[in-house]
């Protein structure tokens, strides 16, 4: 709002040139106010004129009287007129604004801002004006401002689906300038509401996601775009802004908005803008036409010319073929003169269907956005058998008018392109060689495969060794001899040295082409790059022979650790003899040589006539869980000679794999057995208990407290006894024994308990029993001890 002179200000020269502003501006403005509202109020007596039968004193006399009787204006009862008479779009807008009064805002001024006579003053103002910039001021001022709206746009569409400010209101001048001109393919409100032919409402100017004009002060405010156009084409866009939250409107705000963008339609039809950079005054219809046709006779492709053929109230409901070129040729064997003047649907049927050639047609005209599209189906009725094209097709507006080209899709032009990518993506070149005249023919594909440019001469064939690797001098004349003198199909593969100083890697292959004698005519053939085919073959056989290498060295490791753990402990040995025992052992490697393990046992008489027996298992498979397990094993035997019981030797024992190994991890059961007493003193580190075969009853022995070995620097053992008699056994073994893949361990140790119990002649055959009926599936390998009580 403009600022008021302060009382005290309006006695200096400031003050009364600011007070003098504002009334003449007040004054031009209740100017221009009266002038469209006296243009209502001729065009009623106008009607009064032609109902009354009467003069245009008497016209001005009856309006006067039927206001003063109706307790309205000589205007709004002039707007009524008008509506009553005219029962248009904008007549529709007012019956729905005071149908639905109570839902809408009502303006305080009951002369000049009801609805009536607001639209219908600015559908006068917008009739009188001689270009869009005054229709956009008289709709803001008269329509839109009492509706909350601050400013308009007004943009004409070109046809080349660009957008001209034609016409604005309440933006600033700069801003204005900045968005005077918007070229194809920039997405704005407008674009979006004109692309899809229908009115674009936004409660936050933000939801758009695209810019437009006036954005930065308008963030959060309403916009609206709407479609402006007649007889179903669109002309250009009406873009009204709100300052602040654009709510749900009700349907007689929606239809006076879109009446207010009718009116728009009439001064971009009346009066459309030239695209910057062209010619100002615009040339009649009907040389417009004349040149169209000028220019689509040049053409050496098909093309129509289309007007549009609208009915009583305006709509699009079809084109006329205006013109074929001379390229043209119907698809039902029509001539030209019998095509051109008919109707586009008359003529071609099915071109109505959804996304055919009208529908896209309809669109350019409408929207004035050309249409593209490569390989697009096109039927036509030949005898009303349907026969169906592939082409490429172009429609295009040129002012009133629709222009529609189309390319056949030809075979050979396709198959040749088809080939032609092809051998580029096989880098495939050919050629030809006529052995009479001399003359050779390559392609693109192969002048690029051997380094030269385009416009080089070909090598011919007697010049391939020239060009080719010394080495392979001998392939390529053996190639030679049987395509030119044994006149026989042939190829090889040589190495291609380029004048550049590239070699490549090619394969040729040829044939002769004879004549009904059998005289040579012509050699055809191709070349093909296979330098990656190459390298990748030499790269593969690289591999293959570090992996034969890698596999070498690693079963030349397995056999040796295999070795290695056969010469430390047999897969089987007979009973050993000890004071009042008889102890067995199995050993079983796995089946596959790579996962040789650490499995180790050991039972042997110590200096006091006890007898050591332990079992143990390294985590590991190869060389280093066969060299870990020696370690310990020879560990174990050296401290067993100090007298000390289990517990403490798996304490010593701990402390050697912690520290001694490279990180070895290991499980073991220790067992010192006394043939005075027949006690079996034991210590487990991390392993599974022996298993006590007792008359009838077979369990393992009770779970004590053991850490693994090599775990931690310093490790406690518990240590167990158990009284054995005469018969009892027994049995040490590893998990190789026990394990599987689909089942608990406990399954697995119930069922090693079961086959332990089951009576056998001796304590061999126990052991084999164990060996034989176990159930594991790691293939892992195995040790079993056996120690009989006799």
């Amino acid at each position: 709002m403009d600022p008021v002179p302060a009382e005290d200000d309006r006695s200096s020269a400031v003050g009364r040139l600011a007070a003098t502003v504002d009334r003449l501006r007040k004054e031009v403005q209740a100017a221009h106010a009266a002038a469209d509202g006296r243009a209502l109020i001729e065009l009623a007596k106008g009607m009064l004129v032609e109902r009354l039968r009467c003069g245009p004193a008497e016209a001005a006399r009856q309006l006067a009287e039927l206001a003063d009787q109706a307790g309205l204006s000589q205007l709004e009862l002039a707007a009524d007129i008008i509506n009553e008479t005219a029962r248009d779009r904008l007549s529709e807008a007012v019956g729905d604004f005071v149908a639905k009064a109570g839902t809408t805002v009502t303006p305080p001024d009951d002369a000049l801002r009801s609805a009536a006579v607001r639209l219908r003053t600015a559908e006068s103002a917008a009739l009188a004006a001689d270009d869009t910039q005054a229709v956009a001021e008289s709709l803001l001022a008269h329509a839109l401002i009492p509706l909350g709206a601050t400013a308009v746009a007004v943009w004409s569409a070109g046809h080349d689906g660009s957008l001209t400010l034609a016409g604005h209101a309440g933006f600033p001048t700069e801003e204005a300038g900045r968005w005077r001109y918007v070229p194809p393919g920039v997405a704005t409100v407008a674009r979006q509401a004109l692309a899809e032919r229908r009115t674009v409402w936004l409660r936050e100017f933000a939801e758009a996601g695209v810019p437009s004009i006036h954005e930065e002060p308008t963030t959060d405010g309403g916009r609206v775009a709407v479609p402006a156009g007649t007889g179903g084409r669109i002309l250009g866009v009406l873009e009204i802004c709100w300052p602040h939250h654009l709510p749900p409107q009700p349907p007689q705000i929606r239809r006076q908005v879109e009446a207010l963008a009718e009116l728009c339609a009439h001064t971009l039809g009346s009066h459309p803008l030239p695209l910057p950079g062209s010619p100002p005054a615009a040339s009649p219809l009907q040389q417009d036409l004349a040149e169209l046709v000028d220019l689509v006779d040049s053409l050496h492709d098909p093309a129509l010319v289309l007007l549009p053929h609208l009915d009583t109230e305006g709509h699009l409901v079809d084109f006329r073929i205006h013109h074929t070129n001379r390229n043209f040729v119907d698809p039902a064997g029509r001539p030209r003169g019998a095509v051109a003047g008919t109707l586009m649907l008359e003529a071609y049927p099915m071109a109505a269907g959804d996304g055919g050639l009208f529908e896209q047609a309809e669109r350019v005209w409408a929207t004035g956005e050309a249409f593209r599209a490569s390989r697009m189906a096109l039927t036509a009725l030949v005898d009303q058998v349907p026969l169906e094209a592939v082409a490429d097709v172009g429609i295009s507006r040129h002012g009133g008018a629709v222009l529609l080209l189309w390319r056949i899709e030809d075979q050979a032009a396709r198959l040749a392109s088809l080939l032609q990518h092809a051998q580029r993506l096989g880098r495939i070149g050919g050629f030809e060689e006529n052995t009479v005249t001399g003359e050779i023919t390559w392609n693109e594909q192969l002048s690029s495969l051997y380094g030269l440019p385009s416009t080089a001469a070909p090598v011919s064939l007697e010049q391939l060794p020239a060009h080719a690797h010394p080495d392979d001098a001998v392939a390529i004349g053996r190639f030679l001899r049987t395509l030119l003198h044994k006149r026989r199909p042939a190829s090889t593969a040589f190495r291609l040295q380029r004048s550049d100083g590239v070699t490549r890697h090619v394969r040729v292959i040829a044939e002769p082409v004879l004549d009904p004698a059998a005289r040579l005519l012509a050699v055809r053939g191709a070349y093909q790059d296979i330098s990656s085919q190459h390298w990748t073959e030499v790269a593969l056989a690289a591999t293959r022979d570090q992996l034969a290498h890698t596999e070498q060295e690693s079963a030349e490791r397995n056999r040796l650790a295999l070795q290695l753990q056969h010469a430390i402990m047999p897969p089987a040995r007979g009973p050993l003899d000890a004071p009042g025992l008889r102890i067995g052992v199995r050993y079983r490697p796995a089946e596959t040589e790579h996962l040789v393990g650490g499995d180790w046992y050991d039972a042997f008489v110590l200096p006091s006539k006890q007898v050591l027996v332990c079992v143990g298992d390294i985590a590991g498979h190869g060389i280093e869980a066969a060299t870990s397990m020696i370690v310990l094993r020879n560990a174990l035997r050296g401290l067993a000679v100090t007298g000390a019981g289990p517990a403490q030797l798996l304490t010593w024992l701990n402390i050697v794999a912690h520290h001694l190994t490279e990180q070895v991890t290991a499980t073991a059961v220790c067992g010192l057995y006394d043939p005075a007493r027949r006690t079996l003193r034991w210590a487990r580190a991390g392993h599974l208990p022996p298993v006590l075969v007792s008359g009838e009853t077979t369990a393992n022995l009770p779970l004590i407290k053991g850490m693994l070995l090599g775990a931690v620097a310093q490790a406690v053992y518990e240590e167990g006894e158990a009284q054995l008699e005469i018969g009892d056994t027994l049995l040490m073994y590893t998990d190789g024994l026990v394990e599987r893949r689909d089942s608990s361990l406990q399954d697995s140790l119930r069922h090693l308990i079961v086959t332990a119990g089951l009576a056998t002649p001796s304590l061999e055959h126990r052991l084999d029993r164990l060996l034989t009926h176990s159930r594991a599936d790691t293939d892992d390998d195995t040790c079993v001890v056996g120690i009989e009580v006799v």
